[in-house]
């Protein structure tokens, strides 16, 4: 009997494309909670929290604030699911090229603005950008992943940890692979941080410019395939959509 074909994905799911849009991640968390108004923008947990607690307050005009971040982030989400399938059909490359394209100029607009410039151009734009990425990129070679937060991640170490455990005395050690991918991905946030972190003592708001860097690699990498190698896949959707 023949052996079944290795699953091929497309480049837009590669473990490095996931990668490197994670240390880019953590580079604009330590860009937006040191210049930018001590805010994580890539999640909106503690956005919700704030909200309910300056509601619980009775502070009606605080609360009203953290709707905007919110706002963007759900808009970040609806733009990301609308887009795909027109651009795909009419200039032929993915969604997931193009939002790498908007990233990159969004990223370099940002360096621009005067350490003067309210925090909150920065904090909307990065709650937008993070929206749209994590509701893109979705699945790292068949494993669910999160580009931008680590919350998850930090859980399934934890998990891999305990099926370790479980399976010290039996030769199954087939959740290694997924333990390693949630490790890995977990490493490079962290890394973004302590590089970001670096830059932005020195350069201030042109740190986040570091991401134009790793983003136009991945930008350059997923054209070439929409425009060569994966140009008769167009139609084909990444895993997770």
């Amino acid at each position: 009997m023949e052996e079944p074909k290795q699953k091929q994905f497309l480049t837009c799911e590669r473990n490095w494309v996931y990668f490197t849009l994670i240390f880019s991640a953590g580079v604009w968390g330590a860009y937006t909670y040191l210049l930018r108004g001590s805010v994580f923008c890539n999640a909106q947990t503690g956005n919700v929290v704030l909200l309910g607690m300056a509601l619980g307050s009775g502070q009606w005009a605080h609360a009203l604030y953290y709707l905007v971040p919110i706002s963007a982030y759900v808009l970040g989400a609806v733009v990301s699911e609308l887009l795909p399938n027109p651009i795909k059909h009419r200039f032929r490359v993915r969604w997931d090229t193009v939002l790498m394209a908007v990233e990159i100029l969004a990223v370099l607009g940002l360096g621009f603005l005067p350490e003067s410039a309210p925090v909150q151009i920065s904090q909307v734009v990065i709650n937008f950008l993070a929206s749209m990425q994590y509701n893109t990129f979705r699945q790292a070679e068949g494993v669910p992943v999160a580009t931008t937060f680590v919350t998850n991640h930090i859980r399934q170490v934890g998990i891999g940890l305990a099926k370790e455990w479980h399976h010290r005395h039996t030769p199954d050690k087939s959740h290694r692979a997924r333990m390693a991918r949630h490790a890995g991905m977990l490493f490079f946030f962290a890394l973004g941080v302590v590089i970001g972190t670096v830059c932005c003592h020195l350069a201030a708001g042109r740190a986040i410019w570091l991401t134009i860097l790793p983003l136009g690699v991945v930008f350059a990498t997923l054209l070439h395939a929409d425009l060569t190698t994966e140009k008769d896949l167009v139609e084909q959707k990444p895993a997770g959509h």
